[in-house]
């Protein structure tokens, strides 16, 4: 049962009013043969005329293996998409627009403000921005129109992972390799970080995407972000997690509506929310939506296997957590390579999705590659 201060983070007015819902440097190792009708794409986005989606990393320096084929080794791959400098300088400029979103305007304000920049600035993959950002460039829009959008999906992202770790939650010590929020400054000042991550994510949205973006699709964007948090989104998500916990019998189905909620909606959001903000068609955004869903599932595969894979080092949070806590994984209901297969298949699935859009998709195509090969 959740402990009050817990019960308080899910049902202060603030996150009621504004439930809402997602890069660094990660090596991209190892290689992932995937099927797509549309041909092949190499991992930095170039479209060959085979039928199989081959991703390989070309990040240089980072770790050997990959969740899908551990024994690999990081090559170079030429194409005319370049990951590594497309993802360094997205993550640039989405960390520059991070630090300058939270500043106390008084004395007053300075510890929550200190303890929110605490966690949005504590590294990370900026995945969710990214994914924003590459799906309005596909549909002819800029970052500047979209970044606040971005900003938005990293704070409750960033929310997420703090009420996550929370003694009456996962009661984790250990977040991007540093310690958690309610480690640092206590499990009420954590609580109200995460409150306020969440509630300035709309004040962001509204007061800074610029005044050329049409207002009804400010609104969209607000409606999916708050979709992708209230109880069919993240809160939903979480709380089927925690009554499945320690629980026999979980069937892969369940797992599944987990994580379409838990993980997949903020991640569901975020490639909606840039498609919006480019200008997308309604049809155009489920087709970004479907994409999302599969990356999303793929995405918490990864995690499953990279939890009983990977170091703490690696992983900047405490590994072996979802055996300890004895939680129903991939992993647990498919084995160690079946969880990898299917990974590979739900990548398969998403690349597919982004058949209409022929090579506007490449970043796309290539990140759903990256998110389920990451090493950490």
């Amino acid at each position: 049962p959740a402990t009050p201060l817990a019960a308080r983070a899910l049902n202060t007015p603030t996150v009621l009013l504004m439930l809402v819902a997602v890069v660094g440097l990660l090596s991209l190792t190892g290689s992932t043969s995937l099927l797509t009708r549309s041909g092949t794409v190499s991992s930095t986005g170039r479209i060959h005329s085979f039928r199989t989606l081959n991703f390989k990393s070309h990040l240089r320096g980072g770790p050997r293996g990959g969740i899908l084929c551990p024994n690999s080794e990081a090559t170079t791959v030429d194409s005319k998409v370049d990951l590594q400098k497309y993802l360094t300088e997205k993550k640039q400029v989405v960390d520059a627009a991070l630090e300058s979103s939270i500043k106390s305007g008084c004395k007053e304000t300075d510890k929550i403000c200190e303890a929110m920049r605490y966690s949005l600035m504590a590294g990370g993959k900026r995945i969710r921005p990214v994914l924003t950002i590459a799906a309005c460039e596909m549909f002819g829009g800029k970052q500047e129109d979209c970044m606040a959008a971005a900003v938005a999906t990293e704070m409750i992202h960033t929310m997420s992972l703090i009420h996550d770790d929370l003694p009456s939650m996962d009661n984790d010590d250990l977040r991007r390799g540093m310690p958690t929020s309610h480690v640092k400054y206590g499990e009420d000042i954590a609580i109200l970080a995460g409150d306020a991550l969440l509630s300035e994510s709309f004040a962001h949205m509204a007061k800074e995407t610029p005044k050329s973006i049409p207002a009804e699709r400010i609104v969209k964007v607000i409606q999916i972000l708050g979709d992708a948090v209230g109880p069919v989104g993240l809160a939903g998500g979480q709380v089927m997690d925690l009554d499945c916990e320690g629980k026999s019998g979980v069937t892969q189905d369940e797992l599944q509506w987990i994580h379409r909620h838990k993980t997949g909606a903020l991640l569901r959001a975020a490639v909606a929310s840039g498609a919006v903000i480019g200008g997308a068609t309604p049809e155009q955004v489920e087709s970004c939506i479907t994409y999302a869903e599969k990356i999303g599932l793929a995405f918490q595969v990864a995690d499953d296997i990279l939890d009983c894979t990977a170091s703490a080092e690696e992983l900047g949070k405490t590994a072996g957590k979802d055996e300890a806590t004895d939680k129903t994984t991939y992993v647990k209901l498919l084995g160690l390579d079946g969880a990898r297969q299917e990974a590979k298949r739900l990548a398969a699935e998403a690349v597919g999705a982004l058949e209409p859009f022929g090579e506007k998709a490449d970043v796309l195509r290539v990140l759903a590659g990256y998110i389920v090969n990451r090493g950490n």
